[in-house]
């Protein structure tokens, strides 16, 4: 099916993002962090890297192994409907305009920025102890909000099936690297072609988060290990927190925007 002139538009966008450098925002956070990251560097001990280390691989576990990937997408359905779309499932949004689906995604953006943050600047005030409890739970935030985010264009992530798309995005985030969008970006495809010929989804590497690891670059742990660190550093624990949460998150929904996009769009031209 061909594409109109604003999805055109969105795929050049795409494109460019694709080939681009990472955010301004992550560019600054790496500017702003390397005194924190040498201060991390001489005060943290290998011990507490390991322990972190651990924390994170956990948490990407706890997400895949999880029986069922629950989100109540009524939030979305509700506000697509307030935006004149009438659709009474999530699967029909995948037809609706391009145009209002992208404000319908945008729309889920600040409140988990925020979440985030408040809660990373909380947790930021216990050293390791509470990096323990604060790593899940932003994982957790975030895992919503790419879910918040497919459903708005129609696509229901409800099940660890689809965390080999999930990781992706994930990567894509830590990193903001033009080799992990490379990636994602094949993912995208693989998911788009199942769609368009209204197939199961399998995600181009199977098995357990420990097995598909090996087949993703890892940026996650590698670029959050220092920042979640620096949180242990008393007084600049919180402020470290919450700017950490806040730019993880920013960068989760960039990606899953546009990698949603992209998804939308491969569908529509395999019809």
């Amino acid at each position: 099916m061909r594409l109109n002139s604003y999805e055109k538009e969105v795929g050049r966008e795409v494109d460019a993002w694709q080939n681009g450098e990472g955010s301004i925002i992550t560019q600054v956070l790496n500017w702003a962090m390397q005194p924190m990251d040498w201060v991390v560097g001489k005060v943290i001990s290998g011990d507490v890297e390991d322990q972190v280390d651990d924390i994170i691989s956990q948490a990407l576990s706890i997400l895949n192994d999880a029986s069922k990937w629950t989100h109540d997408h009524d939030d979305i359905l509700r506000a697509a409907n307030e935006m004149s779309m009438n659709v009474g499932s999530i699967r029909e949004l995948r037809d609706e305009p391009l145009e209002k689906l992208d404000e319908l995604a945008k729309s889920v953006f600040t409140q988990n920025q925020i979440l985030a943050a408040v809660e990373g600047g909380g947790t930021g005030l216990g050293g390791i102890v509470f990096i323990a409890a604060d790593i899940p739970l932003l994982f957790a935030i975030n895992l919503r909000m790419i879910q918040q985010i497919g459903a708005s264009y129609g696509f229901e992530l409800d099940s660890p099936d689809y965390s080999p798309l999930v990781l992706s995005i994930f990567n894509v985030a830590a990193s903001g690297g033009r080799q992990t969008k490379t990636d994602a970006v094949r993912e995208i495809s693989v998911a788009a072609a199942a769609f368009a010929n209204d197939l199961e989804y399998r995600g181009k590497v199977r098995g357990s988060f420990r097995e598909q690891n090996r087949h993703l670059p890892r940026e996650i742990i590698k670029n959050i290990l220092g920042r979640k660190l620096a949180q242990v550093i008393p007084i600049a624990g919180a402020a470290v927190g919450a700017g950490v949460n806040y730019w993880f998150t920013t960068e989760t929904a960039k990606a899953a925007y546009m990698l949603f996009r992209t998804l939308y769009l491969e569908r529509k031209e395999r019809m």
